[in-house]
């Protein structure tokens, strides 16, 4: 890692990766990877891993956390507040729109073509970036095992993402030679002596940003607002949503739908298509919950001034808590570096979160190219049968497309999913 990275270069490359981050974690992590590691060459490849690994721990969309991490590293805490920011940014102006879009023209050919052309653009970049980390994070055929063992815990059985990091980073810690430890420039590292001062600054002034307005809404509307209950209940969400945007589609689609009544079962997907092919974290989903939620169920306001207002609260409360994990926790993950076995049990835990991944881009593949996916259990395990008289071909053709675009034209995954949109588009007006 370079000693200094002017921070105006700072900026302007860390706008450049939120443009770019497309895709969900795999996808956004590969842009990170490329541009700051392979180009830039401002973080060497442990590093970048070892900085992966921990926010691979924590609840929350790992990507962001990883670009504040990252940001943190190159210029410290301004570093880290214009790389987490910015990261954030281009998803939620994105996002904003498309709930506008969407709550004000539900149904119409346009947005529904528009959808219907990135989805499968959107699984080959997933895919790609699965194939580029998988390649640089399994050394061997034991990570290849912790890989594979990851994806059939989670797709087939359901393991809970704690479970599958815990198990992967106890094997790891034990597994001596067979799981390599990165090796780094000791020379490269960032000199930062944790103390309890600073974790008590970082921790009384994260708090205050993340309950203080929420304790302002309370004031003004009173607990029953929805604006009250998406801040409290997404404040919740940040502590518990280990495993990315899929376990909170599952969280929150449970509690939205069934307990709150604030969207359809069908458009908790719509919302995760929106997410996957704007810049962003995949998480950024919730925003979309939040919007329907106070559009839907206003009070005294007018409904898209609430809307707004819940884009901006759900927005608020999912993301300060990932500065407060890493701005508290990254100089102590700092100062364990170089430690043999806790390199080799966040190596195995990388190792494992490659079929973690590998699980994500299976799960989102046969809902883009199946319109109707069932499930069936057979000896203890959950398989997802997709209803073959459903296969959507236009999805399969735009798909295979977008696999030949990236992998065998090389074409980038700004110009594929263009692409794949502008045909969507015409498909559906043309039928």
């Amino acid at each position: 890692m370079r000693d200094t990275v002017p921070f105006a270069e700072a900026v302007r490359v860390w706008l450049r990766v939120a443009i770019q981050s497309f895709g969900g974690p795999a996808g956004q992590i590969a842009v990170m990877h490329r541009i700051l590691v392979d180009e830039k060459r401002w973080v060497d490849e442990p590093r970048f891993l070892h900085a992966l690994n921990y926010c691979m721990l924590l609840p929350g969309p790992e990507a962001q956390q990883l670009a504040i991490y990252l940001g943190w590293l190159l210029n410290r805490t301004p570093g880290g507040l214009v790389a987490g920011t910015l990261f954030v940014l281009p998803g939620f102006l994105s996002i904003l729109a498309l709930s506008v879009l969407y709550a004000g023209f539900q149904g119409t050919a346009f947005v529904t073509g528009l959808f219907f052309g990135l989805k499968p653009a959107v699984m080959a970049v997933v895919v790609e970036a699965v194939v580029r980390i998988g390649k640089r994070a399994l050394k061997n055929r034991v990570m290849v095992g912790f890989a594979a063992a990851a994806f059939i815990g989670i797709f087939f059985f359901e393991v809970p993402f704690p479970v599958i990091v815990v198990m992967a980073g106890l094997l790891g810690w034990l597994g001596g030679k067979w799981i390599p430890a990165p090796a780094s420039d000791e020379a490269m590292a960032v000199q930062v002596n944790p103390s309890w001062g600073r974790s008590f600054r970082v921790l009384a002034i994260c708090l205050t940003l993340w309950i203080v307005p929420l304790l302002a809404l309370l004031g003004i509307f009173g607990k029953d607002h929805v604006l009250v209950r998406e801040g409290i209940f997404f404040s919740q969400m940040s502590m518990v949503t280990f495993g990315g945007a899929y376990a909170v589609l599952a969280y929150v689609g449970q509690q939205a739908v069934e307990t709150y009544g604030w969207l359809g079962p069908g458009e908790m997907l719509d919302g995760l298509g929106m997410a996957e092919t704007t810049p962003g974290p995949l998480i950024q989903v919730v925003q979309f919950v939040g919007f329907l939620g106070a559009f839907r169920h206003p009070g005294t306001l007018n409904p898209w001034t609430a809307a707004i207002l819940g884009s901006l609260v759900t927005t608020w409360v999912t993301y300060v808590p990932c500065f407060l994990w890493i701005f508290l926790g990254a100089p102590y993950i700092e100062a364990l570096r170089g430690k043999k076995g806790l390199s080799r049990a966040l190596a195995g835990i990388t190792a494992a979160v490659v079929g973690v991944i590998l699980n994500l881009a299976v799960w989102f593949s046969i809902h883009v190219l199946f319109r109707e996916v069932g499930e069936a259990r057979w000896m203890g395990m959950r398989l997802l049968v997709p209803v073959w008289e459903t296969v959507d071909w236009a999805a399969v053709v735009l798909a295979a497309f977008a696999f030949l675009a990236l992998f065998r034209f090389k074409l980038g995954m700004m110009t594929t999913l263009a692409a794949s949109a502008a045909a969507g588009l015409a498909w559906h007006f043309l039928r």
